[in-house]
């Protein structure tokens, strides 16, 4: 048997997102908008919960393009309130839309979200060394620090906890406890993923336009 974190239970979906893919950096645009939209569409929600949705969620939002998603009319909203694939909520599907236009904005000033977020964390995903689920927090000053930042950018459903939750998800902090047995594996997917390519994002991270 495998040690893994406690939070991840035995359900074999679950267990595999955490195998998979919780921690390990995650760069792709789509990607980004897509786990940032489903950490708001927890709020008040199990994640696994959201996860036995996540198909669902892609067939509806258009694999979350954000160009097509921002794109979303009143009868897109409709449409979406009325799929039982998802969490039906206005206020959870309205901000989907105005987040994408908030990525698009981000994207004609950074270049890309990617460069954009991870420049939070010098584009090096931060490492911790929590011995138990007690240890790991809910947010932190730099979560704090991206909500305010994105909500100013115009994106709703991004309070410190779900920034800090998406931050955990795409692997700019590696909160894997050290008895589980991906930790070490993500530190060293981590070091891979730079620092070639950091200085590249962080190029990139530069306004496009002054």
């Amino acid at each position: 048997m495998k040690n893994r974190c406690e939070w991840c239970g035995t359900d074999l979906l679950y267990v595999k997102y955490h195998d998979d893919e919780w921690g390990v950096p995650l760069h792709d645009d789509r990607g980004l908008f897509e786990l940032l939209i489903l950490e708001g569409a927890q709020a008040g929600l199990s994640w696994l919960t959201v996860l036995k949705k996540r198909d669902n969620y892609r067939n509806a939002f258009h694999g979350f393009d954000p160009h097509k998603v921002a794109s979303y009319s009143a009868t897109d909203v409709q449409r979406l309130l009325a799929d039982p694939g998802i969490v039906r909520n206005r206020l959870k599907i309205e901000s989907t839309i105005r987040n994408a236009r908030g990525v698009l904005a981000i994207r004609e000033e950074f270049g890309s979200f990617d460069s954009f977020i991870w420049r939070y964390v010098d584009h090096h995903p931060r490492q911790n060394a929590w011995r138990s689920l007690v240890e790991v927090p809910a947010r932190t000053a730099l979560s704090d620090t991206i909500s305010k930042d994105l909500k100013k950018r115009g994106f709703n459903f991004v309070g410190s906890t779900i920034c800090y939750a998406f931050m955990q998800a795409v692997g700019m902090v590696n909160d894997h406890v050290v008895g589980c047995f991906r930790h070490d594996e993500v530190k060293k997917i981590a070091q891979q993923d730079a620092p070639a390519d950091a200085r590249k994002r962080r190029d990139r991270a530069l306004p496009l336009s002054r």
